[in-house]
């Protein structure tokens, strides 16, 4: 098994490598597509790795990653599973671009809070003259007064 790599991205500049030795897979028969060999082969690969004591995360990013990954964790290992394809290899490899995919989004950092901005005088006044628009024509709907 070899290290998983997070390429750079936003939060991450230089990229990411976690050890393989941080890293635990597990093999099980997958369903699905297979035919017999899937009955006597172990193409299902579950990749776990622990936050907590992961050496690839600095505190900050450890705190990050623990915050935003908090739903799918258990406890504070992260896990995926991966039985898409036939084969055990591809398998790995699906299992590690995930694991990748999700520290990568959960690094980044968050974006820009909202500015708060005013409507233009223009903006108000349509908005305003269209209220009124429809209010005339809900007006029109009602039935006529009886002095009419």
């Amino acid at each position: 098994m070899s290290e998983l790599r997070v390429p750079p991205g936003p939060g991450l500049p230089g990229g990411l490598v976690v050890a393989a030795s941080e890293l635990t897979e597990q093999f099980s028969r997958a369903s699905g597509p297979g035919g017999q060999g899937v009955n006597t082969t172990d193409s299902r690969v579950q990749l776990s790795l622990d936050l907590a004591t992961t050496t690839a995360l600095t505190e900050h990013q450890r705190q990050r990653a623990l915050d935003r990954l908090a739903p799918r964790l258990v406890g504070t290992v992260l896990t995926v599973d991966a039985s898409e394809h036939r084969s055990q290899h591809r398998n790995r490899a699906a299992a590690r671009e995930r694991v990748a995919a999700l520290l990568r989004q959960a690094l980044a950092p968050p974006p820009p809070s909202r500015r708060a901005t005013k409507r233009t005088r223009g903006a108000q006044r349509r908005r305003l003259d269209a209220k009124t628009r429809r209010s005339e024509i809900k007006r029109r709907r009602s039935r006529p007064d009886r002095d009419d």
